[in-house]
């Protein structure tokens, strides 16, 4: 590896990066307890300075190595940015972390009750014909993704049952997925 110099001193992308891991967990990276519950401040002040020191025009003088080492953890914190913000995803890889994946697209068997609870929303979004009746059911359905977020944080966090949080975080996938439909066919009536 090349070196470069900045203002008398030489820099490698080996020092540029010297306490940072690429292969290490989104939590690791960020400083923050592997857990389900995150300030999310904390997270949003720890990317802020890792992206101040990692992006790619903090190195833009940098040598090829350097520079592409830049690229590569720009790239990384950026992802686990996304990741450990939003609580599904968060939600999922912890699940991961702890051996538990979630394989939505190959385990889908969720609950009678949950499926039942998913073909009354369906109908009722089927026979919606205004907006007032969707923002009803729409208000129904995040308020049962905040009890799963609930339930995920007490499984992840509390009695540590990372069988229990995969099935709720397969149950948020689908809620998610619906709540989706809601808004888009509420934005269908709206414009109509």
């Amino acid at each position: 590896m090349g070196a470069v110099s900045h203002s008398g001193s030489e820099v490698t992308a080996s020092d540029q990066f010297p306490a940072l891991n690429l292969a290490a967990n989104d939590f690791a990276l960020f400083q923050l307890p592997p857990q389900f519950a995150l300030d999310l401040l904390s997270l949003e002040q720890s990317w802020k300075t890792l992206q101040r020191h990692a992006h790619p025009d903090m190195h833009a003088h940098a040598d090829a190595s350097a520079q592409r080492l830049s690229m590569q953890w720009s790239v990384r914190i950026n992802e686990a940015y996304q990741r450990l913000k939003n609580p599904i995803k968060r939600a999922a890889y912890l699940c991961e972390l702890r051996g538990v994946p979630i394989a939505a697209e190959t385990n889908t068997a969720m609950p009678a009750e949950f499926l039942v609870q998913q073909i009354t929303w369906r109908e009722a979004l089927d026979s919606a014909d205004s907006p007032g009746e969707i923002d009803v059911l729409l208000s129904e359905v995040k308020a049962y993704r905040d009890s799963l977020l609930v339930e995920c944080e007490h499984f992840l966090d509390g009695v540590s049952d990372t069988q229990m949080a995969a099935m709720s975080v397969r149950a948020l996938m689908f809620v998610d997925r619906f709540i989706q439909a809601v808004m888009l066919q509420l934005d269908r009536l709206e414009s109509a």
